[in-house]
């Protein structure tokens, strides 16, 4: 049911344009259309309770134009309005620039100063009492026999310990440089490990319990996507009570959310719960589960990684193998509230049934995705994950759509406002719409508001259509030429988005030697220094992949022109994207276009974004894989960009960048 909207009466609040102009005067910034339409659609959507997705191009000032209605929804309801993000940069931003300028900016025109927090998950704050309890570690098992390793993790371990004893908010954030999640472990709970404030000895000072409590006498709580997901689709809310969220960097949530519903089962996890276990129990009971642990390892590792459609026998009876000797652990541990006198015994007893009963939960979800009629009636799928040198293989399992999850748990109990820069797939919301289960167009509507940046005129968008189809070799030599030549006539300046780090890689090793620009990687040192470096020195390049796609900020001279090497579609042999692909088209749809080419499109608008970042920036997209220009989904790719100039002649886009670099230099 949604929260009822209860204003306060005669609040007299001043109307949301003149809080705006007040707002963007006091920061030394001009009004904006996009912006202004942008501030009324918001304040119409949560004074009608009806959902909003508003996609706002760069330099809008999108962030203002939701605050300030939501800050006058707080003050006009007296209960918080909620802003998710998915990034850690954005929250940043919001929390130590946007919000405390605005606040300040309003204060005299609203009722108090416009008040606001931080709130993450349980696992962000240092949990004082496991600080000091002296828990068993979870990795005693797990150490890496590499010294240096032990030691890098045992000096991290002493850093925490230093910074517990001063730490005013205990978020994990404020350790810097930051410490491995294997070092954190030992300082953190999740919710489900948690005594709970009222039982633990720590409770009137833990961390999190005070953030939370700081979050719910505030105007604006900014969180997070994940705990956004955990907050609606829980049993116990971990927000504070609200009516209004407004989900920033909206394009990530679908994956956002399927993160944090997605469950693994491994040697590992077992091995976890036997060992938290420990002598809680007869030890008879707790060896069946390791030796059902010790099967799943021997299966895991003979297995060939990839999605599991069909459930093997050997399989099937290992999962039920563990699921039933993780039963009876949990029965063997007696009552859950036991031992709540005894806080040690309370809290090793709460974190073995913790990994219990994820264990024996995965382990049931992972059997139920089975046995349905046909393809369109499942809803989960399974697969291997071959792991790394330094995570074993284990088994995961995911929703194939968490549209419904969505609508009932997130939709159904609030109004949403939902907004980025690129939510408009082949030109409509309708695909985003689909995926986050607002169906068509009843109770919501989509609005773009536009860019400030003139487009056509500021920048080129070139396909090398004479270029051959990429293959899975490698980048064939006509690419590096293509690069090469591009680069030569930006003076550097150049930003190149790969499909694949070892694309990356390769081509950064071919063109070191052939280019007098400095080339940096992705991967030569961390990303955050490497993007300064690049934004600092105009002749350098940097090549990366992913992270690069939507999380580069470079206005000004530095970058001139942007590479991509190929349409990013999603891997064929990716379990979770071929496995939706495939329900799709059982249910009658496009599988290719409702999977495939809306990631691609999604993640090609990002890419492209990187370009223009301030009102005086120019310069060249150059996409080299020829089917953005020649495929039968073209249109839909091209019609989820924004309106650069097009060419296809490879002579426009080289004279361009040397005026370009002439001007610069």
């Amino acid at each position: 049911m949604r929260v009822p909207f209860t204003a306060v009466p005669d609040s007299h609040l001043p109307p949301v344009d003149e809080l705006l102009s007040i707002a963007v005067n006091a920061l030394g910034g001009s009004e904006r259309q996009g912006q202004l339409t942008m501030v009324r659609a918001v304040q119409k959507a949560i004074d009608d309770e009806e959902h909003l997705a508003v996609q706002a191009g760069t330099g809008t000032g999108k962030s203002l134009a939701y605050l300030v209605p939501s800050i006058r929804h707080a003050m006009d309801s007296d209960t918080p309005v909620v802003i998710s993000t998915a990034t850690i940069a954005l929250q940043r931003q919001l929390v130590d620039r946007d919000l405390p300028r605005l606040a300040e900016a309003l204060a005299k025109e609203l009722p108090h100063e416009p008040t606001f927090a931080i709130l993450k998950g349980r696992r962000n704050y240092l949990c004082r009492y496991k600080a000091t309890a002296g828990w068993p570690e979870d990795d005693e098992q797990d150490q890496l026999f590499d010294p240096r390793e032990v030691s890098a993790t045992g000096r991290m371990v002493q850093r925490i310990q230093e910074w517990a004893e001063e730490t005013e908010t205990g978020d994990r954030d404020e350790l810097v440089p930051g410490v491995s999640e294997q070092a954190w472990r030992q300082f953190s709970v999740s919710a489900q490990e948690c005594l709970g404030a009222t039982r633990c000895p720590s409770g009137a000072e833990c961390f999190a319990e005070l953030a939370r409590a700081r979050a719910g006498e505030v105007d604006v709580v900014v969180t997070n996507h994940a705990l956004l997901a955990i907050d609606a689709m829980g049993d116990l809310p971990v927000l504070p009570e609200h009516d209004v969220v407004v989900v920033d960097e909206a394009h990530e949530l679908v994956d956002r959310v399927t993160s944090v519903v997605t469950s693994e089962l491994s040697e590992s996890s077992v091995m976890l719960a036997v060992r938290r276990v420990g002598r809680l129990i007869d030890q008879p009971i707790a060896d069946q589960l390791m030796e059902a642990g010790e099967d799943l390892k021997a299966l895991l590792a003979a297995a060939p990684p990839g999605r599991i459609d069909e459930l093997p026998q050997v399989l099937g009876l290992t999962l039920q193998l563990i699921r039933d000797t993780a039963w009876r652990c949990i029965t063997a541990m007696g009552p859950r509230g036991a031992d709540k006198d005894d806080p040690d015994k309370a809290g090793q007893r709460k974190a073995a049934f913790t990994a219990l009963d994820e264990v024996h939960d995965t382990a049931v979800r992972m059997l139920d995705a089975y046995g349905h009629a046909s393809e369109a009636d499942r809803a989960e799928v399974v697969w291997l994950d071959a792991g790394t040198d330094r995570r074993p293989p284990a088994l995961r399992v995911a929703p194939l759509s968490v549209s419904g999850m969505l609508r009932d748990k997130l939709f159904g109990e609030r109004t949403v406002v939902l907004t980025s820069a690129t939510l408009a797939l082949g030109g409509t919301f309708d695909a985003l719409a689909a995926q986050w289960g607002l169906g068509d167009g009843k109770g919501w509507q989509g609005i773009d508001v536009g860019s400030p940046f003139d487009h056509p005129r500021a920048g080129i968008l070139y396909v090398a259509k004479h270029l051959p189809q990429p293959g899975r070799d490698g980048l064939p030599q006509q690419y590096l030429d293509e690069i090469a030549e591009l680069i030569e006539a930006a003076g550097g300046r150049t930003l190149g988005l790969f499909s694949s780090m070892r694309a990356a890689k390769a081509a950064t090793e071919a063109l070191r030697e052939r280019l007098d620009v400095p080339l940096l990687c992705q991967g030569d040192d961390s990303t955050m220094l490497l993007v300064k470096q690049f934004a600092e020195d105009e002749p350098t390049c940097l090549f990366g992949t992913l992270s690069l796609w939507q999380g580069v900020d470079v206005p000004g001279p530095s970058l001139r022109l942007v590479i991509i090497d190929r349409v990013p579609f999603p891997r064929p042999d990716d379990p979770l994207t071929s496995a939706r692909q495939r329900h799709v088209a059982a249910r009658g749809g496009n599988g290719f276009m409702a999977v495939a080419a809306n990631h691609a499109a999604l993640l090609l608008a990002q890419g492209v974004g990187r370009l223009l970042r301030a009102q005086d920036d120019r310069g060249v997209i150059a996409v080299l894989d020829p089917r953005l220009a020649t495929a039968r989904y073209s249109g839909f790719l091209l019609g989820s960009l924004p309106p650069f100039w097009r060419t296809t002649d490879p002579a426009v886009p080289r004279a361009a960048l040397k005026r370009l670099s002439s001007t610069s230099s």
